[in-house]
């Protein structure tokens, strides 16, 4: 959970954000029994959404990467973009915009979405 957390810092930081401007964390469900993120959401928390391939897919468009690793493994050219498009725009009812690319570390991936009239699960 360690550097998940250390991560999700570094991509707050960068766009000059903090852990209370967070709404919800997500994530492919794929990741779903990840133990990690489960602690990170708690130790957060925050509620954790997750998203099926065919949601992700709607989004690979709109993403800044794509990686064939993560469409061979998830059905999704990005889990961590496209989780974050599709949480911001769940929690809303406006469009959702990258802040950014991702952010990798060696045991995680993290992206980060704004959207207008977020309504908290």
């Amino acid at each position: 959970m360690q550097q998940l957390l250390e991560l999700l810092q570094q991509a707050l930081r960068n766009h000059h954000l903090n852990i209370s401007d967070l709404s919800a964390l997500a994530s492919s469900n794929h990741k779903q029994d990840e133990p990690g993120l489960q602690q990170l959401a708690a130790h957060l928390q925050l509620p954790l959404l997750f998203a099926s391939a065919e949601q992700l897919s709607a989004y690979a468009e709109r993403l800044t990467q794509h990686s064939p690793l993560s469409l061979r493994t998830t059905g999704s050219a990005g889990v961590a973009q496209a989780s974050a498009l599709a949480l911001a725009e769940r929690l809303s009812t406006g469009r959702a915009e990258l802040l950014g690319e991702r952010l990798n570390n060696t045991s995680a991936t993290c992206a980060i979405a704004i959207a207008t009239n977020l309504e908290i699960p």
